[in-house]
């Protein structure tokens, strides 16, 4: 097996020369795609025993995760660069005018965006984005919603002229994000999402989604409930009671409706959560295996959880906000009270 420590000076010689983000994305796949070298060696453990197994299992996991972490810094460098350079190139732009500090706030879906992040982050997710109009085979097919199928009845899609779609779930970035990660991803993908809504005061034909997937060996039901109470708890600031219910969502088998205690009343029943104690907040799940094969992982050695979360609704939950159309009104009397002082 290859010594950690020489390709762990490898890898910082690389990423140190790495000045495009083309050039980041080779050594990205270098080291971690399905022929990189971190993969390479987790393959290698199958041929050790006993403690030098479980020793050297430690030591690549945690140069896995070193990787990943500098991969993202050093991403987040490379686009601050590009950012600066076209500002300074762009006559529009007088980057050194005095910047008003006391204007302008984030909005609450920002704030409860932000946040989330950071928690998964802390947890060893990495934090993708993608597009908002996306293919019909992105948004349905690749999910295991074939053509025809009743499934698509539930969400009123907005297509366009040439045949593509506004992303109705942020579930169309889940095949593209699993082909860039193989069989050891663990990402969150938040984003906007449309559907032809009627407006009312708990709907809304644009709100805002986060996805969550993971997948490795031995991944469970278990994995998902962790990860889900230890999110929320962050959120709320104060441990959260979580259950699960059956649900059916195509891309999921088994699939759950997850609920969490209310907040409001402690589960003892107000308007709030309609006198049931409980609140609904997000549909999870095992992901299915057509949906991992699609994407090119072996379903049989491999498994993984999903969960969608509505930032929306998070947001109106955290703030108290009573009327979904308010967050999208662009009125800057009610968005400013969520400011971060």
């Amino acid at each position: 097996m290859l010594n950690i420590e020489e390709l762990s000076r490898r890898f910082r010689e690389e990423l140190a020369a790495a000045q495009e983000t083309e050039e980041l994305e080779k050594v990205r796949i270098a080291y971690l795609g399905k022929k990189g070298s971190v993969t390479e060696l987790l393959k290698g453990l199958k041929n050790l025993n006993g403690d030098e197994k479980r020793e050297a299992g430690q030591r690549i996991n945690t140069f896995k995760q070193e990787v990943q972490a500098f991969i993202q810094k050093r991403s987040a460098e490379l686009e601050a660069a590009r950012q600066e350079a076209r500002l300074k190139n762009d006559p529009r732009y007088d980057i050194s005018m005095p910047v008003d500090l006391g204007q302008g706030t984030l909005h609450p879906i920002t704030l409860v965006q932000r946040e989330l992040e950071e928690i998964f982050k802390s947890m060893g997710f990495t934090i993708e984005d993608y597009k908002e109009i996306v293919t019909e085979y992105e948004c349905f097919e690749a999910v295991n919603i074939p053509k025809y199928h009743p499934a698509r009845d539930m969400q009123d899609t907005y297509y366009l002229e040439n045949g593509q779609v506004l992303k109705t779930h942020t579930s169309a970035a889940q095949n593209a994000i699993l082909r860039k990660y193989g069989a050891n991803t663990r990402a969150i993908f938040p984003g906007r999402c449309f559907r032809n809504e009627a407006l009312d005061a708990s709907h809304e034909n644009t709100f805002f989604q986060m996805e969550g997937i993971m997948v490795g060996e031995d991944i469970s039901i278990s994995n998902l409930i962790y990860f889900m109470k230890t999110m929320l708890s962050e959120v709320f600031g104060k441990p959260i009671t979580v259950r699960l219910r059956p649900g059916f969502f195509p891309f999921v088998e088994p699939g759950f409706e997850l609920d969490i205690q209310c907040h409001v009343c402690g589960g003892t029943g107000c308007p709030t959560c309609k006198q049931s104690g409980w609140i609904e907040l997000c549909p999870c799940g095992m992901i299915h295996p057509n949906v991992l094969e699609m994407a090119g992982i072996d379903s049989e050695k491999y498994s993984g959880f999903a969960f969608g979360l509505g930032l929306t609704r998070l947001a109106m939950m955290k703030y108290g906000i009573k009327d979904i159309r308010m967050l999208n009104s662009g009125s800057l009397k009610a968005l400013e009270q969520f400011k971060v002082r």
